[in-house]
């Protein structure tokens, strides 16, 4: 039987750019979560306010009678704030077996074998939830000020209150990265995806009574910082110009923000390692 040299040859396909493999894990990773009826049942729902706000603003504009239910800066305030529930229920669904998946099924190292770093696999892992987290936060509220540009037939309640664009902007970018990065560390600390989604809801739910439990006994409300959505409203109020709810700095409710959110990157960049075998 003849045997044919097969020595080097030139390599003939194509090459992708080096820093794209996390989208191809984001696309996957979307379309997979898109497949879900559950999930479809739970972003629509998470319309509803905005639906609800769309008929508020058609009868303002249509009706004199109405008019107390014009909308105003503070209105677009408030719906960011009915969507934190939807926040928390899709970063649960969404994010719990992101990472936790990965490591029951020992794949990360499947992973960070191929030509993709542990910065990327991140990166990847983080879209999927970024780009859900957005859908019901930041494009809702945008479509909101659009349509009542829209009903009211012109662009004078934009104009006069044209700090919402940024304003709408900042705090969605706020409100989506500290739940998305806070999830995602907790995701890669456990290899379930339950327990990942039992220690989030005990996170949110541990501050938030111990910051109520310290106000009781101190009448002072300035313990937000232990509280990260606590922080995180406090942060709203002073973007969107109103009244700050807390006896809190803001700086110092957006300090323990970014402290959150860089503690949870480190924990990510930490626990997302690929393991260098020796022989």
């Amino acid at each position: 039987m003849p045997i044919h040299d097969q020595g080097y040859r030139r390599y003939l396909g194509t090459r992708d750019a080096i820093g794209r493999s996390w989208q191809v894990m984001t696309r996957a990773g979307v379309m997979s979560i898109v497949s879900k009826r559950v999930f479809m049942g739970l972003m629509l729902f998470a319309w509803i306010p905005f639906v609800v706000r769309v008929v508020q603003f058609y009868f303002s504009t249509t009706l004199a009678q109405a008019s107390f239910l014009a909308p105003t800066g503070e209105t677009f305030r408030e719906f960011l704030d009915q969507q934190g529930i939807f926040v928390f229920f899709v970063t649960i669904y969404v994010g719990a077996g992101l990472i936790a998946n990965d490591r029951r099924a020992n794949a990360l190292q499947l992973y960070l074998s191929k030509p993709m770093t542990s910065a990327e696999y991140i990166a990847g892992k983080l879209a999927i939830l970024f780009l859900f987290l957005v859908v019901v936060t930041f494009l809702p509220a945008i479509l909101l000020l659009i349509t009542q540009a829209l009903l009211a037939g012109s662009l004078t309640f934009v104009r006069n209150n044209i700090y919402l664009v940024p304003a709408i902007t900042l705090y969605s970018l706020a409100q989506v990265l500290l739940a998305a990065t806070t999830m995602l560390a907790l995701s890669s600390l456990s290899k379930s995806s339950r327990f990942v989604a039992v220690m989030y809801a005990g996170l949110f739910f541990f501050t938030t009574a111990l910051f109520q439990t310290l106000r009781g006994i101190t009448g002072r409300s300035s313990f937000a910082w232990l509280s990260p959505s606590a922080a995180l409203q406090q942060i709203g109020d002073v973007i969107f110009r109103l009244e700050p709810r807390y006896q809190l700095s803001p700086a110092l409710a957006a300090l323990a923000v970014l402290v959150m959110i860089a503690g949870s990157i480190f924990i990510l960049m930490r626990r997302v390692r690929g393991v260098e075998i020796v022989t």
